[in-house]
């Protein structure tokens, strides 16, 4: 069996109103899941997305495949990046909260990141799309802790 997962982020301003959506499929069984946040970026919707799919899993003994359109995530994984961040404690990397989140999850699962250019016509890749705008133009009222403390801390 192979769970294809598609991810997308959005945020409304960068920072702004954020959001992600996530349709997962596995033969003839879809899920989605969305959420969103007061203040984020773009970015942590995108990987925040992949965070929560993997979190979904139930079992690790399974292929997956997640198309995402974030080259940001795509590339930090499969090219290696994000492990030489992690070497190097993250010094002067963003979003270092959810990147080690990820890297919790990540050696569990058999996974494969593909890139689809965004707004090109993939239903499901739209559909994410969809699904975080909608989160992010809701008014959400959740915090992401993660970004608005190290908002703070760039201010002294």
């Amino acid at each position: 069996m192979k769970v294809t997962i598609y991810t997308d982020g959005s945020s409304i301003g960068n920072p702004g109103p954020g959001g992600y959506g996530v349709v997962m499929l596995a033969g003839k069984h879809r899920k989605e899941i969305s959420d969103g946040f007061r203040l984020t970026t773009n970015n942590r919707m995108e990987l925040l997305a992949v965070i929560k799919a993997l979190e979904e899993m139930k079992r690790s003994d399974i292929e997956i495949d997640i198309i995402t359109d974030s080259k940001y995530v795509r590339d930090a994984i499969e090219k290696g990046w994000v492990f030489n961040w992690q070497k190097k404690g993250f010094k002067d990397k963003a979003n270092p909260d959810l990147w080690k989140r990820f890297l919790l999850l990540y050696p569990k699962f058999k996974v494969r990141f593909h890139w689809v250019k965004g707004h090109a016509g993939n239903a499901e890749n739209e559909r994410c799309d969809e699904l975080a705008t909608i989160e992010a133009r809701n008014k959400p009222k959740k915090v992401d802790a993660g970004y608005e403390a190290s908002s703070i801390s760039d201010l002294f």
